[in-house]
């Protein structure tokens, strides 16, 4: 890449970037009261976004939801996009990632999610499981080849029982993995959200098989008592 290139990257990038520590300082505590048809569990919830101050800075930017700051902190930090890339957003509701991706100089997007997602400038949106054979070819046309990143911010709903979640989102990421080494492009990126808590070694051994890097990462604006992490493969090998 020339000198010009990385620097154009690095406008790019400014202008999407990690927020201010003082920014995320946030104002007075808001408390939400237990009405009769809101439970202890949904009034805890709503507690936490009207005081997350990631929530109220997406909010304030235009971001689809506070799982953009999480995917700007990654390309940040692994510069996964490049300027005119196709990109594949896999669990991409509401489009905070998609959002970001087109920011920072993506070319052709294709967001898929089983939940309807609002229109985007400039993103290819499709309804349906990636795992359809037809939905995949779709995807692929649409981006008219072979993808540079795929991402996926894919969790299943939680049960509550930890183990559970987590082996519930890993299958998720374990299938969106077999995707990326399939279709992503040689020298594309992989990105996506694992929880912690183990059964991850056969799915970090196949990446580490068909990629140069794989790293584990976990955001400043992934809340502190989330057991969600990112799995970052970098550099698709070409297939022997």
């Amino acid at each position: 890449m020339s000198e010009t290139e990385n620097t154009d990257d690095n406008k790019r990038r400014r202008r999407v970037t990690t927020p201010d520590k003082k920014v995320l300082r946030g104002d007075a505590h808001e408390k939400v009261r237990t009405a009769k048809k809101r439970s202890v569990q949904s009034a805890r919830w709503l507690e936490r976004q009207l005081n997350d101050p990631y929530v109220k800075l997406a909010q304030a930017e235009g971001w689809r939801s506070r799982a953009a700051f999480k995917i700007i902190e990654i390309d940040d930090a692994f510069k996964i996009f490049k300027k005119d890339a196709k990109i594949l957003d896999l669990g991409a509701a509401p489009g905070g990632w998609s959002q970001v991706a087109m920011k920072r100089g993506a070319k052709n997007i294709a967001a898929i999610d089983l939940l309807d997602i609002d229109p985007i400038d400039g993103v290819e949106i499709f309804k349906g499981d990636f795992c359809d054979n037809e939905m995949q070819n779709a995807i692929i046309a649409s981006l008219g080849g072979a993808p540079d990143v795929i991402m996926s911010d894919m969790a299943a709903n939680t049960v509550g029982h930890r183990q559970t979640d987590h082996i519930r989102t890993i299958a998720l990421a374990e299938l969106a993995a077999d995707f990326a080494i399939e279709f992503l492009k040689p020298g594309g990126h992989f990105v996506s959200k694992v929880f912690q808590g183990g059964s991850q070694i056969d799915m970090l051994n196949r990446l580490k098989h068909n990629f140069k890097t794989v790293k584990h990462f976990k955001p400043n604006s992934s809340r502190k008592e989330s057991v969600e992490l990112f799995l970052v493969a970098l550099h698709k090998k070409d297939k022997i």
